[in-house]
């Protein structure tokens, strides 16, 4: 996935060069790849059983591979839309699939072993960008894409037996256990508040539910934020860093960003140890929003490599911060809505930056940046009163109370 979706950033400069591809076709086709991601994401969100498909893993592997060794077949603008929107579709339903899979099969393990998984990514950016570094002196820019397609095959026959989530148990027992942790979620201040409003304690058998809306709107407007920011930095910077410094300097800062994203994820769940996760959300997005910015306000290498460690070090590192935040507020399909909004923003992105290609790549990082800081600061708002601390209530059998006249004048204030 990691080749098949992000391969296209090293190769853009390439397709400008050889293909005649202009900077708005090429903002178009990085949209192109980006509708296709939305569309697969939601096809896993709304059909669950096409994330426990092993048929469907394999095919989609086969096709992102076939999508990139077609690319060089054609100079067609149009063609090559069709194919980088269905190799976006193919690479979210890997993603899905792949994630569904380690989480359920990785379930009892360290929280940070899913994470190195999630390191495959940048594993892949890495290794092609170094394929396209390599090529680029004696080869051309249809080279670069039947390379990334032979690399893509070999990672796709290594994935091949990989092995789906299982279905789940539908029992009567497991519903119960399923239903019953999703609806009795509270918090202990959400209690304690209200105890002191009202003066007196929740009923017995009643449930004061935490309002968590204001805490979700501000993490998803911050995400869908940062997918507009990111995704920017994410088509261009190669595109940007050999503007300003032609040679290889651009490809290997991509490499770098592989590498850099490789650790970063489990890096990030070991940091939440220590840390809340609204705090490395903002911490992980200022980090992200100096790195972008660092390519158009300073030139040179120096700041072209420490922009790529530090766009590699955040960005797949915000997404799993992101997603566990909104898990931990128990806001009905927290992981559909800020997948919809992330994907919505990286659709945005390249559109939104499109007007200022013209006059190079520089003003849409800054853009790209000054997004992701608008994005740190929904997170600031975000850890505003955040419930840090969200228990489950387990149900209890109703006890007759005893009649007014009998009771205390505080019963039932405390449980």
């Amino acid at each position: 996935m990691g080749v098949g979706r992000f391969v296209y950033t090293p190769i853009l400069p390439l397709m400008h060069a050889g293909a005649g591809l202009s900077a708005g076709a090429g903002a178009n086709l990085a949209t192109a790849n980006y509708i296709g991601y939305l569309v697969g994401a939601l096809a896993g969100i709304l059909a669950p059983a096409l994330v426990r498909s092993r048929a469907l893993l394999r095919a989609s592997l086969v096709v992102l591979t076939g999508t990139l060794a077609a690319m060089p077949a054609t100079h067609d603008t149009a063609v090559w839309f069709a194919l980088r929107l269905l190799a976006g579709v193919t690479s979210a339903l890997i993603f899905v699939i792949a994630v569904s899979s380690l989480l359920s099969h990785l379930r009892e393990y360290p929280a940070h072993l899913p994470g190195w998984a999630f390191g495959g990514v940048g594993a892949g950016i890495a290794l092609s960008g170094l394929l396209v570094l390599v090529l680029r002196p004696v080869a051309d820019w249809r080279a670069a894409w039947w390379a990334s397609a032979a690399l893509a095959a070999v990672l796709a026959v290594a994935a091949w037996n990989l092995r789906p989530e299982a279905p789940r148990a539908t029992t009567p027992a497991t519903t119960a256990t399923t239903v019953t942790t999703a609806t009795t979620v509270t918090t202990a201040t959400t209690v304690t508040e209200a105890t002191a409003d009202s003066g007196h304690g929740p009923h017995t058998g009643a449930v004061a539910r935490i309002r968590t809306h204001r805490w979700f709107t501000a993490l998803f407007a911050s995400y869908t934020l940062e997918g507009i920011g990111y995704i920017i930095a994410g088509t261009f910077l190669v595109a940007a860093i050999e503007q300003s410094s032609p040679g290889p300097l651009g490809g290997g800062a991509w490499v770098l960003v592989g590498l850099a994203a490789v650790p970063s994820s489990a890096l990030w769940a070991r940091l939440g140890r220590r840390w809340s996760r609204p705090d490395l959300l903002l911490a992980a997005l200022v980090v992200q929003a100096v790195g972008i910015a660092l390519p158009a306000l300073i030139g040179g290498a120096p700041a072209a490599l420490l922009s790529a460690a530090l766009f590699g070090a955040t960005f797949i590192g915000v997404s799993t911060l992101a997603l566990a935040t909104g898990a931990h507020l128990e806001f009905p399909r927290s992981v559909a809505l800020l997948t919809a909004g992330y994907s919505v923003g990286q659709i945005l992105g390249p559109l939104v930056v499109a007007p200022l290609l013209h006059h190079g790549y520089q003003q849409a990082l800054i853009l790209a940046a000054a997004v992701v800081l608008v994005a740190a600061a929904a997170a600031a708002v975000l850890r505003v009163g955040f419930p840090h601390h969200m228990v489950v209530v387990r149900p209890t059998v109703p006890v007759r109370q005893p009649a007014p006249a009998e009771s205390a004048p505080d019963a039932g204030s405390h449980r």
